[in-house]
């Protein structure tokens, strides 16, 4: 629901700030006076193209800003969400024009794009009237309209199962079609590929061991030199360290039984005896498992040279080498077994083609049905909305295909073109004078026309459609005396499932307001302005009036008032 409606600096009107209640707002106005101001900034917050010429003269920007309350309402809160905007039971949507040419939109004071603007837009806000946001004159949403009268929502989920099983498997198809030259240019290069990779088979971290394992072969004389040389002179040379700290020792032992204080000195040396017959130990022991392998070490330096080698083909590195292997083979395996691949597939596709023809053939049925019964309803309620000799059609079409293309499904052994909601091509046509052809709703003329078949749709799906402000732009256009009150009660009627805003020149819907507001223009010092505010009882009397009469009020023309009013409830 709108609750509230800022309008700042555009055309006529200098700033004003509407509230709306629920039920039927009505507004009334003389001509030229702003009326339609309102619906076109209306139009501009929920996404409409705008230029900078509707910037009021003299200001810098047009601002126009609605609160609605959409406490309950889902769909906003998931869009919302899933554009990481944060939901308060408030929604507030700001638009800006500047004289510069920026256009911004915000979401509850958030920077937004005008296409998320106009999507959230499209989920509060119906407008019909004589502009072109009028979701009747497109025909793509005329089986909408049908779906919700004859709630087949249940139908429309199975046919839709089926719908994007076979989607699925068509891009699934087609992906494995748009490979297939490649593949097979590829599939003798890959094959000798894979031979030349798994010739030389490399292991993950081999390379980085045998250059280890190679520096020690290629050092082993020199470590068996060295190794050697320690061993003799730590131990088993002439005058090796060993013999020495035994002489050393020999002496300490002397000196202690002369003084025992050097106990301590000859246990510490001891200890320095024992380290050094360990290293000796360990010299003779790595020493001793030194071999000198010419042999070994040549092989060694061939795989290393036969890795490197394909390292610098296939990457730099084994790691990238096995990356590229497992590439190449899943594309070879795909290359040799791409026929069956493809026959498997198409016998799928063969079989869902059937199961969503019958799903669809089933969603076609009930919509011939439910057809009948909208279309009696349409004209009864055209007939008493004053078009009495309205004739109004479900046109119900399926597209055959006799080409060799595969965007169609199977029903009968025929094959037809479908779509997201089936096989059904949906419009309404219709005849609103005696004696005339039915033609495209699309191409009716008349706005007022237009707008009363759209309150008569509206008023038959009132319990079905989800949208909760609908706006009418003189939807009474064409009309008047007892035509005028029904439209008026139909109105009535539609604000019980729906926030309705109307603008309109007739006494007999004026007066079945829940909410009237007065559009007026004044001069004030060389300037035209514009303004608005809601009317008290009292004032929504000598409003009503001057709607019957004109401006001049006379007790004639306000007891009539009072009265029609009286009597229209």
């Amino acid at each position: 629901m709108l609750k509230s409606l800022l309008i700042k600096d555009y055309a006529l009107i200098e700033q004003v700030n509407v509230e709306f209640g629920k039920g039927l707002n009505i507004i009334t106005g003389e001509t030229g006076a702003g009326k339609s101001i309102l619906i076109d900034a209306m139009g501009l917050l929920l996404g409409e193209r705008a230029s900078n010429e509707v910037i009021r003269k003299g200001a810098f920007k047009t601002v126009v800003e609605g609160i609605f309350d959409v406490e309950n309402n889902f769909k906003i809160k998931n869009i919302l969400k899933e554009n990481d905007l944060e939901f308060f039971p408030e929604l507030i949507i700001r638009r800006e024009i500047s004289l510069k040419g920026a256009n911004r939109c915000f979401i509850n004071d958030t920077p937004a794009t005008l296409s998320l603007t106009k999507d959230i837009g499209n989920l509060l806000v119906d407008m019909h009237g004589q502009h072109e946001h009028q979701s009747l004159l497109r025909v793509e949403t005329h089986i909408n309209f049908l779906d919700e009268f004859g709630k087949i929502g249940s139908l429309l989920e199975d046919y839709r199962e089926q719908y994007n099983r076979l989607s699925g498997l068509s891009y699934e198809l087609k992906s494995f079609q748009d490979k297939e030259s490649g593949l097979k240019e590829k599939k003798d290069i890959n094959s000798y590929q894979i031979k030349e990779i798994d010739s030389v088979l490399p292991q993950e971290g081999e390379d980085e061991r045998l250059t280890n394992e190679l520096n020690l072969l290629e050092n082993s004389e020199k470590l068996l030199e060295l190794t050697t040389n320690i061993y003799q002179n730590l131990y088993d040379s002439k005058n090796s360290v060993y013999d020495l700290l035994s002489k050393i020792k020999n002496d300490l032992e002397e000196v202690k039984n002369i003084d025992k204080s050097f106990g301590d000195a000859l246990n510490e040396f001891e200890s320095a005896t024992t380290f050094i017959n360990d290293v000796s130990d360990f010299v003779r022991s790595y020493n001793s498992k030194i071999e000198l392998e010419s042999e070994h070490l040549e092989k060694i330096r061939e795989r290393l040279s036969e890795l490197n080698l394909i390292k610098k083909k296939y990457g730099g590195s084994i790691k990238s080498i096995l990356e590229y292997r497992k590439k190449i083979g899943e594309e070879f395996d795909i290359a040799e077994n791409y026929t069956a691949k493809i026959e498997t597939i198409e016998e799928e596709i063969k079989k869902v083609r059937e199961y969503c023809g019958i799903a669809a053939e089933k969603l076609s049925n009930k919509r011939r049905e439910i057809a009948d019964n909208l279309e009696k309803e349409v004209q009864q309620e055209l007939n008493f909305l004053g078009i009495p000799n309205a004739f109004f059609r479900v046109d119900i079409e399926h597209e055959q295909i006799d080409n060799n293309l595969n965007n169609y499904i199977v029903i009968n052994d025929q094959k037809f073109k479908y779509y997201v909601n089936g096989y059904d091509r949906i419009e309404f046509f219709i005849s609103t004078n005696l004696g005339e052809d039915l033609k495209p709703l699309v191409k009716v003329a008349s706005g007022g026309e237009i707008s009363r078949i759209m309150l008569a749709l509206k008023t038959i799906l009132a319990k079905n459609d989800k949208l909760p402000l609908l706006i009418f732009d003189e939807i009474d256009t064409g009309v008047s005396g007892r035509i005028a009150q029904r439209v008026g009660h139909a109105l009535k009627s539609l604000s019980e499932y729906h926030q309705i805003i109307s603008i309109t020149h007739l006494p007999q819907i004026a007066g079945l307001a829940d909410y009237h507001l007065a559009v007026e223009k004044k001069i004030t010092g060389d300037r035209v302005i514009s303004s608005i505010h809601k009317l008290n009882a009292g004032e929504r009397v000598k409003e009503v009036a001057k709607l019957l009469s004109g401006e001049n009020l006379t007790e004639a023309s306000l007891k009539s008032a009072s009265e029609l009013m009286n009597q229209i409830k």
